[in-house]
């Protein structure tokens, strides 16, 4: 006997009634146990239907949503799928919702397309909030940021989430300035885009003097610091100087350094700086 819950058995429970004819008909066919499935990649390719006509389907039909197209760019170029339609799918992808840490490795992944993808993430922020005043954003690249991924269920590393992170940064912030450090710290060249990520890791590996990097901060004039780090430090990390100072562990390490008058936030989120919008809000 099935004992298995089902939504009909929750209709009739509830002795629902319709509202109009349109969901007489929609909840008769629930009884019949006779709803079409959506029609989705994941139950198309289940049906076992050619893969690439079944992309280039979809694709041409606009039913791809953001996060399926950029998850599924390298299966798609594996299997030929036309590379027009792909970029048309990107073109007119909405962005709402979708920051810069899900392209990181759709482009990793299909660096062909590289020019499409960075376009669609630099519009993706194009309404984002603002964050007013002067910047600092300091970002760890030493070799430990390149160890193991920020979770269980990502292939993305802290350096990637921490570069993600910068390109938001850098694309909302009024006035910012980036900066990098291992052993030594250095001002990043003025990019955006993937152009920054790659010049942020550019002189990745090496120790970590996060201390060392925080005293050159402290010696800028900012109204906001943001550290992207896993918080490992070979030196004592200072106070910083400025009220709106953020340690952002982004691995998310048990014994942290960065805690005194920072403003803390343990592990790597998509929320991290709307979070930061929002605590300033009560400043």
């Amino acid at each position: 006997m099935n004992k298995q819950i089902k939504l009909r058995d929750v209709l009739f429970l509830s002795h629902a009634k319709p509202k109009d004819d349109e969901q007489a008909e929609l909840w008769k066919r629930l009884i019949d146990d006779n709803l079409a499935s959506p029609e989705t990649w994941e139950n198309k390719l289940s049906r076992g239907e050619d893969k690439k006509t079944s992309w280039e389907t979809m694709l041409s039909e606009n039913k791809l949503g953001a996060l399926a197209l950029l998850r599924n760019l390298r299966n798609m170029l594996d299997v030929n799928v036309d590379e027009s339609l792909i970029k048309t799918g990107l073109k007119n992808m909405k962005t709402d919702r979708v920051l810069p840490f899900r392209f990181i490795p759709a482009e990793k992944y299909a660096p062909r397309l590289s020019s499409e993808i960075e376009d669609t993430m630099i519009r993706s922020l194009k309404d984002h909030e603002k964050l007013s005043g002067r910047t600092l954003l300091l970002v760890d690249v030493s070799g430990s940021m390149s160890w193991g991924s920020v979770s269980n269920k990502s292939e993305m590393t802290s350096m990637d989430a921490a570069a993600a992170l910068a390109i938001l940064v850098k694309e909302i912030a009024e006035d910012v300035r980036v900066f990098a450090f291992n052993t030594n710290c250095w001002e990043v060249a003025n990019r955006k885009g993937f152009a920054l990520r790659d010049a942020i890791i550019k002189n990745s590996g090496g120790g970590t003097y996060l201390g060392s990097a925080i005293n050159k901060m402290n010696q800028i004039n900012h109204d906001r610091l943001i550290v992207f780090t896993d918080e490992q430090s070979a030196d004592n990390v200072p106070d910083p100087v400025a009220k709106k100072s953020y340690m952002v562990n982004v691995a998310a390490n048990k014994n942290g350094v960065g805690y005194g008058k920072w403003i803390h936030i343990d592990g790597f989120s998509e929320a991290v700086v709307d979070y930061i919008l929002e605590y300033e809000k009560e400043f």
